[in-house]
């Protein structure tokens, strides 16, 4: 039997999808499992930030749409990305052990969060950490960053800002947590529902 598993293409999400591919290899040794590659509409619009792209769950319909098409049998996505009204059709079946669920930090510079500068510019993607954020430290300076962990890794690396926010379980899953400066705790920066869980969907 081959079971075919939706996925974006991009590094962390290929590792998602592998992961899952690995458990259910090991649930059934003769289980062939082959990875379908879906671009989203997130993928393809990087040039401005997520919450303007006017598509609700940019990164996980098309991907889910693979399934309901019948493309590929099931879906992998990271969880907090999943829209919290279930689609029609389809059902969240199965999640992988959780990995650590906290922001962290990446300031080469500074080294940590109270040690930027006033002004200092903060990269993030995300309105919710840029409200806590600018909460602990309405000094600072926010802006927006968007593409896969390498493109912003690049940016923070050639200057285009002095500290970046980015989740720590894609870090770690990468071979990057040596770049984390500092962890947030869940009571300085709350992470995200479903963060650093991924969640398998399938036709329910």
């Amino acid at each position: 039997m081959t079971l075919r598993l939706a996925t974006r293409g991009s590094p962390l999400a290929l590792w998602q999808a592998e992961a899952v591919a690995a458990a259910l290899r090991r649930d059934d040794p003769a289980l062939e499992v082959r990875l379908v590659e879906v671009k989203t509409e997130g993928d393809r619009v990087v040039d401005r930030p997520i919450a303007e792209v006017g598509v609700q769950g940019a990164f996980t319909v098309e991907v889910d749409q693979a399934v309901r098409d019948g493309r590929a049998d099931a879906a992998v996505h990271s969880l907090k990305d999943l829209a919290t009204t279930p689609t029609p059709g389809l059902a969240l079946a199965a999640t992988l052990p959780r990995g650590s669920a906290e922001d962290a930090l990446l300031a080469p510079r500074f080294g940590a969060f109270e040690r930027l500068p006033p002004e200092a510019v903060v990269a993030t993607g995300s309105p919710r950490r840029r409200a806590q954020l600018r909460r602990l430290r309405p000094d600072l300076r926010f802006v927006d960053v968007r593409g896969n962990i390498a493109t912003r890794l690049a940016r923070l690396d050639s200057g285009a800002c002095d500290a970046m926010v980015l989740a720590r379980a894609g870090l770690e899953r990468l071979g990057l947590a040596a770049r984390i400066s500092e962890t947030f705790s869940f009571e300085r920066v709350l992470p995200a529902a479903g963060q650093a869980l991924v969640g398998v969907t399938c036709r329910a």
